[in-house]
C-alpha cells in the first residue's frame, strides 16, 4: 500500500497530508485530535483499510500539529483551501475530538462541500448545540463508552438532534475510542461510507 506524503501550500500555511487510494469521487478526509496527527491514521491502519475498501483517503495535519507548522489562517479555511487544492469534491469529513469541532464549524460555513460527517468523541458540542438540527448530511457518530473528555451524553444529544445519523458506541472505549477497537471502528466506517456513496 503506497501512502503518499505531500505538502500543500496555502498562502503562508504549509500543510502536510498523507493520502492513498485512487477513487477520486469517493473521498474521505481524516482530521485528528489535539494529541494526534495524520500519522496516527497510518499507524492505526485506517488509511490502508479505507483505501483497500475503494476510497480515496486524505489525512491532514492541521496547522501547529504533526508536520504542519503553525500559521494564522482559521482552521476551517485551511481545511477548505486544502480540499480545493487537492481537487477533492464532496468528501466525507471525519473529525475526532478537536477535529470534530473543526468538522462542525466547517460544515456550518461550507454546507455544500461535505457529503457526510463522522464525529468521533467531538468536543465543543455546546457551542454548536443551537445549530445541530440544521445538519442535513448523513452523519456517523462514534463514541467511547468511557469517554472522560467528551461525556457520552453528547453522543446521545447528537443522535437525537441530527436527522440522518447513526450512533456507534465502542464498549469500554476511552476518548480516542478508535485506539481501543480499530477493527470495529474501521468496519463501521466502511459500512457508513458504502451507504453515503
Amino acid at each position: 500500500m503506497d501512502i503518499e506524503k505531500k505538502y500543500v501550500e496555502i498562502e503562508d500555511c504549509k500543510i502536510n497530508t498523507l493520502s492513498a487510494g485512487s477513487e477520486a469521487d469517493k473521498c474521505i478526509v481524516l482530521l485528528h485530535g489535539a494529541k494526534f496527527k495524520a500519522q496516527t491514521w497510518k499507524e492505526l491502519g485506517t488509511i490502508e483499510a479505507l483505501a483497500n475498501a475503494g476510497y480515496r483517503v486524505v489525512a491532514i495535519d492541521m496547522p501547529g500539529f504533526g508536520e504542519s507548522p503553525y500559521c494564522i489562517m482559521e482552521q476551517i479555511d485551511v481545511l477548505y483551501n486544502a480540499i480545493k487544492k487537492l481537487n477533492i469534491e464532496t468528501p466525507v469529513i471525519l473529525g475526532p475530538s478537536m477535529g470534530g469541532r473543526i468538522t462542525l464549524n466547517f460544515y456550518f460555513k461550507y454546507k455544500d462541500i461535505p457529503k457526510g460527517l463522522v464525529l468521533v468523541g467531538t468536543v465543543g458540542i455546546e457551542e454548536n448545540a443551537h445549530r445541530i438540527k440544521e445538519l442535513n448530511v448523513p452523519t456517523l457518530i462514534v463514541w467511547g463508552e468511557k469517554d472522560d473528555v467528551a461525556p457520552i451524553k453528547y453522543a446521545h444529544f447528537l443522535k437525537e438532534n441530527i436527522p440522518n445519523s447513526k450512533l456507534v458506541v465502542i464498549k469500554d472505549g476511552p476518548h480516542p475510542c478508535y485506539l481501543k477497537d480499530p477493527d470495529t471502528f474501521h468496519r463501521e466506517l466502511i459500512n457508513f461510507l458504502s451507504e453515503v456513496f
